[in-house]
């Protein structure tokens, strides 16, 4: 864990507390535990969940600097990735863990409750559903996804989430650039504008990351999001 430590100091100004190096100890135990049993995540290795999960996570930071948010929902959060090691790191933040495979959920549910995190919710649906439920339309700082969908769906996933004076992040690889112009039309009619694209690398990784970062200037039509499928099949 030293070099994670060192790395997330170095590369997000990410400073680790000694319980929160215990905290992804545990999950990272967990994790592998679990993946014996359940496809959770392709990444099986210590160091590459600590690079690919756990740095990969930290990396979202870089989008708001040193304004944490008050509240983050994590869209197709998988095994809770970003979201838990952000709530590790920002235990204050509101955050909402949004997973449809009900083994995923499970999991997070169970990381959640071994680490003792409080203020934060794993909720097992589709966030095309989700987007229309009053509690959770537009009532988010930020939303966030990490290899989720293609920016013209995704942005309908999350935007319909996000509070007017909020932002969208898009974890995204390679494919960053082509996605961030290939999105511009569908984010525009959902409400959002394109702010940012960040490029970064992360230790022994040799394909380039970028953060896809959109603010939420209008509401959502209240069209959106279509039925669950819908995006996918027939992006904005």
């Amino acid at each position: 864990m030293e070099k994670l430590v060192r790395d997330a100091r170095a590369l997000f100004d990410v400073h680790l507390t000694g319980p929160q190096v215990k905290a992804l100890t545990s999950f990272e135990r967990e994790l592998l535990d679990w993946n014996k049993k359940f496809n959770l995540t392709a990444i099986r290795d210590v160091v590459g969940i600590r690079t690919k999960h756990f740095l990969d996570s930290f990396s979202c930071v870089l989008a708001w600097k040193a304004n944490p948010p008050d509240s983050l929902i994590d869209i197709g959060t998988g095994a809770g990735f970003p979201g838990i090691p952000l709530k590790i790191i920002y235990p204050n933040t509101k955050v909402v863990l949004v997973e449809s495979i009900g083994k995923k959920a499970r999991f997070c549910r169970h990381v959640v409750d071994l680490l003792g995190l409080e203020n934060i919710e794993v909720i097992q649906i589709r966030a095309e559903t989700l987007g229309h439920m009053e509690e959770h339309r537009e009532k988010y700082d930020w939303a966030i996804a990490r290899a989720v969908a293609k920016m013209r769906v995704l942005s309908e996933y999350m935007l319909p989430l996000v509070r007017v004076g909020g932002s969208m992040l898009a974890q995204k690889g390679e494919s960053g650039p082509a996605e961030y112009h290939q999105a511009e039309t569908a984010i525009k009619k959902l409400g959002g504008e394109l702010r940012q694209l960040l490029p970064l690398t992360l230790p022994g990784v040799v394909e380039e990351r970028h953060l896809i970062l959109v603010d939420k200037i209008g509401l959502t039509p209240l069209e959106y999001p279509r039925k669950s499928g819908v995006p996918t099949k027939n992006p904005l």
